[in-house]
């Protein structure tokens, strides 16, 4: 069911999938971005006037950063690990970040193709604090598409 006119998503309504494995207790999805360059081009008109024209170029690659909560799960730490060692036919997946409606059912899909991880961050370890130890791994990807 979509949802009704004139309402929106709400942003905590979210999952992450990558080659058809959700991934669980995710805190925060960060820099979904789809971008191109753009292409000026300076001419003169008829009447002998300066004009700039922009055109849309090439797309850009993108980069998304995925946050959960410090746990036994090493899955980030394995997926890293195949790039780090150039095993980049293991390390690149498609993936999607899933937007939910607030019934939970899919509204929106944004698909990231040839996703590999970047860089694995662990937050700050620090005596005397009660924070909640998260790990943050940015995802590199060619290209995304939105489906749904």
């Amino acid at each position: 069911m979509p949802l009704p006119e004139l309402d929106s998503s709400v942003g905590h309504s979210f999952g992450l999938e990558f080659d058809s494995v959700l991934i669980r207790q995710i805190t925060e999805v960060s820099g979904l971005k789809m971008e191109q360059d753009v292409i000026e081009l300076k001419q003169n008109t008829a009447d002998g006037r300066f004009a700039i024209k922009k055109l849309p170029g090439r797309p850009k690659a993108g980069e998304v950063t995925v946050t959960r909560g410090l746990t036994e799960d090493n899955s980030f730490e394995r997926w890293i690990r195949d790039s780090r060692f150039g095993q980049m036919t293991n390390a690149r997946r498609n993936g999607s970040v899933i937007v939910y409606d607030f019934e939970g059912i899919p509204i929106k899909r944004y698909k990231l193709i040839n996703a590999w991880p970047k860089s694995l961050e662990i937050s700050t370890l620090k005596a005397g604090d009660t924070s909640v130890l998260t790990e943050k791994l940015a995802i590199t990807y060619e290209s995304m598409e939105v489906e749904l």
